[in-house]
C-alpha cells in the first residue's frame, strides 16, 4: 500500500487519506447520534445517553440485572411502529421511570418510579412506538409531562402541509 501511495501525486494522496478518514468516522458518528436523545420539557432540554433496543430479544432483556444507572443514561425501546405495550420490572434491580412516546416523539404518559422486581404490568395507555427508561424519579426532577417532546435520530420529523 505504501509503495502504491508513493507513486501518486500529493493531491491524490490527500484525497485518499480524506476518503479513508471519512470511511472510518462516518459509522462512528452515526453510532454516537443513535445513542443520544433529548427530552424537551417546560424546565429545559435534557440530554441522555441511551442504549437502543429494537429486536424482540433485546427488548425482552431491557435493563434487567442492571444495578446502577447514571442520571443521564437510559434505554430506548423502539417497537418500529405504534402499538399498545406493557412493561414489568421482574429481574430489574433499580427503580425506573418509563416514558411512553408516540412515533412523532410526543410523550404520551410517564410512569414514575416503577418498583424493582414488581411483576405487575405497566401499560402504555394507548399506542406508542418508543419507551424510554431512565433512573427512577428523574422525569420528576426535569419536569417531564405528557405533551413534551423527545428528539432522537429514529424519530421522523412530520412533513409540513
Amino acid at each position: 500500500m505504501m509503495l502504491f501511495a508513493q507513486g501518486l501525486s500529493p493531491a491524490l494522496r490527500r484525497a485518499g487519506v480524506a476518503i479513508a478518514v471519512a470511511a472510518i468516522l462516518a459509522p462512528l458518528s452515526a453510532f454516537a447520534d443513535e445513542n443520544r436523545l433529548t427530552l424537551h420539557t417546560g424546565t429545559g432540554d435534557y440530554s441522555f445517553n441511551v442504549e437502543v433496543v429494537d429486536t424482540d430479544a433485546t427488548r425482552a432483556k431491557g435493563l434487567m440485572y442492571v444495578t446502577e444507572l447514571a442520571e443521564d443514561a437510559g434505554m430506548l425501546f423502539d417497537f418500529k411502529d405504534e402499538r399498545d405495550v406493557s412493561f414489568w420490572m421482574r429481574n430489574t434491580f433499580i427503580p425506573l421511570d418509563m416514558i411512553f412516546v408516540d412515533a412523532n416523539g410526543i410523550v404520551k404518559n410517564v410512569h414514575v418510579n416503577a418498583h424493582p422486581h414488581d411483576p405487575t404490568g405497566i401499560p402504555s395507555e394507548g399506542p406508542v412506538q418508543y419507551v424510554l427508561e431512565i433512573p427512577g424519579g428523574r422525569s420528576v426532577e426535569i419536569g417531564l409531562k405528557p405533551g413534551d417532546k423527545m428528539d432522537h435520530d429514529r424519530i421522523a420529523v412530520p412533513a409540513a402541509n
